[in-house]
Parts: structure tokens; C-alpha cells; sequence
């Protein structure tokens, strides 16, 4: 099964409805997953504007933040309801805010409910419910109280668990902090997955390349990519073929924005200013001859008032042409 075997993270802030279209304009197999949404949003909130998207971003996670578990199971009936693929549950964002409304890692110091939690929203629904954890929180970090939480949630449902391989400090660190301070522990995931064969384990944490990814994959079931594909995001054209055996070739970065100039004028029409969408393809030449001045363009036109497609098309003769192949194909 090739699910989860290369997903793309989701990222408070970066992994919007524009961002995961651009991403799936780039490898169609990719697992793309939203912002975390909180239970409450997805209530009382605007579902058009949370939970909106647009057909072309399948296979789609929707991430939930909360810990009630009846809440939680409405959610979930609501996510399968709106045609997400998967609905994954947060115990791993280490931020204030997230504590303040006891959800995120600090859940991990409570499998139980973790584990209540996963069992009511697996019973309201038959779309997938997954768990994005870390490997421990402060100094609750051994390995026995991670088998713990597994073997806990696992029991009640939960078959997938995508896992930060670095540990969350709750207090003194900033959630960017977080991303980076704490040593990486890929050792500790590979020995869940040992320890644990019948259940998906998916690495998150530290993947820069496709190298690196493929590495991991000789001993788990799959690998998350975050920040890399966002400020890199054409280090996903090669995903397609090298892991899920598509042999169509990988499209080149301008018939990248050219198909993604239609998707554009479509959100313009509806009142998405420019900019919230040119912010997502700042890195698509990044290396390249021109890329400098792809992102300097864009930076400095895309907010201006009334700024369409054109804007786009002029930041492209910005980038010289980055193959031969892609001179010739529009």
C-alpha cells in the first residue's frame, strides 16, 4: 500500500487550499494534508472558507485539533461528509495557544483520552482516522511511555501514526523552537515500526531530500516532508515515479505555472487577492538561473491593488528558460 508512503505536512499558516493545489500541479500522488483546523472552528466557523477545497487536491487529510471525543466524532462526520480521505488528530503541535485549549502534544501525557477520542471518531466514520504525534513530551520521553501511547491509541482504532522523530518541550520553547532544537531520533520511529509491524509508521522531521526519504523508507512505511517542499516545492517532481511507479514524466516548471494560472484567475474572480497565492510558488526555481528575480518580481507586484495573472506571466520571463525541453513545451 502506498498511502502515505510521501505526504506533505501540514503547516499552520503555509498548507492552504492555494499551497496544496500548487503542490498537486507538481506530483499527482502526493498525500496532502490541511492546517490543522480546530473542533471548534469546524462547528461554529465558516466550513466554506475551513474546509473547502478543490477536487484536484486528492488524496486530502484534514488535521483536527481537539480533545473531546464527541466533539471530535462530529468532525469527523463532518470531514467525511465533505469528501476528505483521512482525518488526523494533532498530538504534536507544542505551542501555547494549543495547550492553553488542551489539544496538541500535550495529549500525549494523556493516551487514554487520546485513545477515547480515537474510538469515537473511527465509530462516526468509515474514513480513516490517523495520528501525527511526537516521541515524547519533556522529560516523559523514554521509549516505554511511547510504546505505551502506541499501543493505547492503537487499540482503539488508530492503524496510522505519523511521528515527529524529535521530542516537544511544553514550556520554554517556541513551536519554531521546537522544529529544531530537539535532537532527531529516526532510530526511535524505525524501532516502533519494529515493535509494532501491523501499524503504519510515517516519519515527519528533518527531510530535506528525496534521498534522505528513500533511506528512510527502506524500514517504514512512509515519510513526511514539510518545510523542504514548501520552500522547495519542485523537489516533489521526481515523487511520482520514483515512489509510486508512475512513469509519466515529471512536468517541468513552467507548464507548472502555466497550468496554475487558470486555478488563479478562478480565485481572483472570487475575491483572493494575488498574493495569497504567488506567496506559494516563491520557491519553485529555487537553484535555478533566475529564480532571484522570479521571487523579487512576484514580491513586489503580486500585493499591488488589482494585480492578475499578468503578474505572473511577467515573473516568468524573469526566469531564463531552466531546460532546453521546457523552451519547447508550453
Amino acid at each position: 500500500m502506498t498511502e502515505h508512503r510521501i505526504c506533505v505536512a501540514p503547516m499552520l499558516d503555509w498548507s492552504d487550499r492555494h499551497e496544496r493545489y500548487f503542490l498537486r500541479l507538481i506530483s499527482r500522488h502526493v498525500r496532502l494534508y490541511t492546517e490543522m483546523v480546530t473542533t471548534g472552528a469546524v462547528i461554529h466557523g465558516d466550513r466554506d472558507y475551513l474546509l473547502g477545497y478543490d477536487p484536484a487536491e486528492h488524496p486530502l487529510a484534514l488535521q483536527l485539533g481537539g480533545s473531546e471525543p464527541a466533539v471530535l466524532a462530529e468532525c469527523a462526520r463532518i470531514a467525511a461528509a465533505w469528501g476528505y480521505d483521512e482525518v488526523n488528530l494533532n498530538v504534536g503541535c507544542p505551542s501555547d495557544r494549543v495547550q492553553a485549549g488542551r489539544f496538541g502534544a500535550c495529549l500525549m501525557a494523556e493516551p487514554e483520552l487520546v485513545a477515547e477520542c480515537v474510538a469515537t471518531m473511527t465509530a462516526a466514520t468509515t474514513v480513516p482516522v490517523t495520528v501525527k504525534t511526537r516521541i515524547g513530551i519533556d522529560e516523559n520521553d523514554s521509549y516505554e511511555n511511547l510504546v505505551r501511547f502506541v499501543s493505547t491509541v492503537a487499540a482503539a482504532g488508530c492503524r496510522v501514526f505519523i511521528i515527529h522523530a524529535r521530542k516537544a518541550w511544553l514550556q520554554g520553547l517556541s513551536p519554531r523552537e521546537n522544529r529544531e532544537i530537539p535532537p532527531l531520533r529516526y532510530a526511535v520511529v524505525r524501532q516502533i515500526k519494529a515493535d509494532f509491524p501491523g501499524l503504519r509508521i510515517v516519519l515527519n522531521g528533518g527531510i530535506t531530500s528525496l534521498e534522505q526519504a528513500a533511506g528512510q523508507l527502506l524500514h517504514l512505511d512512509g515519510v513526511m516532508i514539510g518545510r523542504a517542499a514548501y520552500q522547495n516545492p519542485y523537489l516533489l517532481a521526481e515523487v511520482d515515479r520514483r515512489f509510486f511507479g508512475d512513469a509519466r514524466p515529471a512536468p517541468g516548471r513552467r507548464r507548472i505555472v502555466t497550468a496554475f494560472l487558470p486555478y488563479v484567475d478562478r480565485q481572483l474572480a472570487h475575491g483572493v487577492p494575488l498574493n495569497a497565492m504567488t506567496r506559494h510558488i516563491l520557491g519553485l526555481f529555487q537553484g535555478r538561473p533566475g529564480a532571484r528575480a522570479w521571487r523579487r518580481y512576484l514580491s513586489e507586484q503580486a500585493h499591488r491593488r488589482g494585480a492578475g495573472v499578468e503578474v505572473i506571466e511577467a515573473a516568468l520571463r524573469q526566469a531564463p528558460e531552466t531546460d532546453f525541453l521546457e523552451a519547447l513545451i508550453p
